[in-house]
């Protein structure tokens, strides 16, 4: 298991020390269009971030007796991050309910009053402004525990918001953005798309567009960046949704007059994205204003025992809940592929 640069895909790391972990938890009613998203149970895919944030705080689940996973079977990547903390703890894990349907139990969960968001495809009617300065009084105000923070996401058909609001914000990566599906189901996200970008025009605010087409999560990270890396290091923890989280954030700070401070910014995904042939998260981050610090980490289930997992390496699935950056954080403590597969399955078989 090693770390790469995804620029010159050479060896790199994540900074020394403990991390703090915070998943931004998040329901945009754009998941319930059919055939959007198979990140978790069908009929019930908005539970997937609360089932996600149970997991990783305590490995059990308490709203539902499953856990989320696609429907060929594939295990949500909390898995993973679970598996990380079971080997090497972060400092703290704690949910940030970003509007969920149904709030998760027995966890450290910060309230914002944010209501999950409308589907894109009629205006996903977030007050955008007001959730930005959400994340950034967030930002602000956070207690560090350890060295550094991770900030992860579950957000479902969070890739359809993610490109809208950087389509909307006139950025080039219509053919970037990835998806839990190996066979992306390009023409329901391209009606999606398009019904959404209808809905807004040229004259509009950068805050006044991204109210109709993105999700409370990308709003209220962005926020949160802005701030808390003026105060400590923060690593997106996530694919190509959080390199639009960047986009966003490198937009918006012009609105506020405020400089981002890009050298306490690392965002780390995993290698299933970066190598995703069916996406281009390197493209992405080079229409920042500035060239970001970004990482993968490789895994790999092909000696897994359990032949489920070993359809994350053939694109099932790929990244969430952090999964990325705690790979990163799992080699940066010199643990090996085996003892990653080996904690994971370790967790299945527990759940079998």
């Amino acid at each position: 298991m090693k770390t790469y640069n995804i620029f010159t895909d050479k060896k790199d790391t994540l900074p020394e020390g403990k991390a703090d972990f915070l998943l931004a938890a998040s329901v945009t009613k754009t998941c319930e269009i059919k055939g959007i998203t198979q990140a978790g149970i069908p009929g019930k895919i908005a539970y997937t971030p609360t089932l996600d944030a149970e997991f990783i705080v305590t490995q059990k689940l308490f709203s539902m007796p499953e856990i989320a996973e696609t429907p060929s079977g594939v295990p949500t990547p909390a898995l993973i991050t679970r598996a990380v903390h079971n080997l090497d703890a972060f400092s703290s894990v704690e949910i940030l309910d970003l509007g969920l349907e149904v709030k998760p139990q027995e966890v450290r969960l910060h309230n914002f009053d944010i209501k999950p968001s409308q589907s894109i495809a009629q205006g996903a009617n977030i007050d955008a402004k007001e959730v930005f300065a959400k994340g950034m009084a967030f930002g602000k105000s956070y207690e560090l525990k350890g060295n550094y923070l991770i900030l992860g996401e579950s957000t479902p058909s969070g890739t359809t918001t993610a490109m809208a609001s950087a389509l909307a914000l006139g950025y080039a990566c219509e053919d970037d953005f990835s998806s839990s599906f190996l066979n992306v189901p390009n023409d329901i996200k391209k009606e999606t798309l398009d019904a959404a970008l209808s809905l807004i025009d040229a004259d509009m605010s950068n805050f006044e567009k991204l109210g109709l087409v993105s999700d409370n999560m990308l709003l209220f990270c962005a926020g949160f960046l802005l701030e808390a890396s003026r105060r400590f290091h923060v690593v997106l923890a996530g694919g190509t949704q959080m390199a639009a989280c960047l986009l966003i954030a490198d937009k918006l700070r012009e609105d506020v007059l405020m400089q981002l401070k890009s050298d306490n910014i690392t965002l780390a995904t995993t290698a299933w994205v970066a190598k995703d042939a069916h996406s281009n998260i390197k493209h992405i981050l080079e229409q920042l204003s500035y060239k970001p610090h970004a990482i993968y980490t490789e895994l790999s289930f092909a000696k897994a025992e359990i032949p489920v997992l070993k359809m994350y390496d053939e694109g099932e699935a790929k990244e969430g809940v952090g999964a990325g950056a705690a790979l990163a954080y799992a080699n940066a403590n010199k643990r090996t592929n085996k003892e990653l597969v080996d904690a994971v399955e370790l967790i299945m078989y527990g759940m079998m």
